[in-house]
């Protein structure tokens, strides 16, 4: 680790996972985790004290990072702009853990068009601990896509649910693709409403699961792949085949079996990017 770690020793989670031992984590994880963040403004999830202490959200670049982090300025929509990180490197994902920063989430648009996105994304969390309604919805949203000649792929959060991500030409805008996103969810809770909704307002649900397409939005963000959510265990979001997606919990993997996995099996999402096609009209 060619980083150095200030105070490597300090507990981050209760059952003792400490500062060192993530940065060894994003450090070891990198080669398959960096195709998926490169040039994607970050927004920094921080706990100084450890994920029972106060938490920071943060997308400004403070002052005295160093100068291997590379910065991208983006236009705020209501004016002004804001420096965000992205991730190059494993020296910046380790930095970034000495730094407390345990989940890194990240831009659906990379820094050389951020107004146009290339990915497409579907956030599903179960409205109980019933996982099926969620497995439910992410193959069918699969089955839309792929009428509308996209190619989905599927990840867990490492916290509640799965992501149903299509990868996109960059053709089109924010603004578009949002609102596609809204017509194919639209469609699926039309299809099963006893099911799915689109209804924004908890209290409106009634029990259904929220297709939410939310996401898709200019500065809008994602946990990025492998990262380690901010949860008793240290669960990561994990890139899934398809037929994994009714035997895996959202927080099934963590930072102490993923290679295991990785060592079984290459990253499911490594050619995601050859398969990005233009949004349909």
């Amino acid at each position: 680790m060619s980083v150095t770690i200030t105070r490597s020793d300090k507990a981050l989670f209760p059952d003792g996972l400490t500062k060192g031992d993530l940065a060894s984590y994003y450090e070891r994880v990198a080669e398959v985790m960096l195709p998926h963040v490169r040039a994607r403004p970050l927004h920094m999830q921080r706990f100084p004290d450890g994920i029972e202490g106060p938490e920071l959200q943060q997308k400004q670049v403070p002052d005295y990072f160093p100068d291997f982090v590379n910065r991208v300025e983006v236009s705020r929509r209501r004016g002004g702009t804001v420096t965000h990180a992205t991730i190059e490197s494993a020296d910046t994902l380790v930095y970034l853990a000495g730094q407390a920063c345990i989940t890194p989430h990240v831009w659906l648009a990379r820094a050389d068009r951020l107004e146009c996105p290339d990915q497409l994304i579907f956030d599903l969390d179960p409205p109980g601990g019933d996982l099926g309604p969620a497995r439910d919805a992410a193959r069918r949203l699969r089955s839309l896509l792929e009428e509308a000649k996209l190619t989905p792929f599927v990840k867990t959060t490492g916290s509640r649910g799965f992501h149903v991500v299509a990868p996109l030409d960059r053709s089109r805008s924010f603004a578009e693709v949002r609102a596609y996103a809204r017509e194919v969810a639209r469609e699926l809770a039309d299809r099963v409403p006893d099911r799915f909704t689109v209804e924004q307002r908890i209290a409106a649900r009634n029990g259904r699961l929220y297709l939410d397409p939310a996401r898709n939005g200019y500065a809008q963000t994602a946990v990025a792949p492998y990262a380690v959510r901010a949860i008793d265990g240290a669960p990561v979001a994990c890139p899934l085949e398809w037929d994994e997606l009714g035997r895996v919990d959202p927080q099934g993997f963590t930072v102490r079996n993923l290679f295991r996995r990785l060592a079984r099996r290459t990253d499911p999402w490594a050619d995601m990017a050859k398969a990005a096609a233009p949004l349909p009209r």
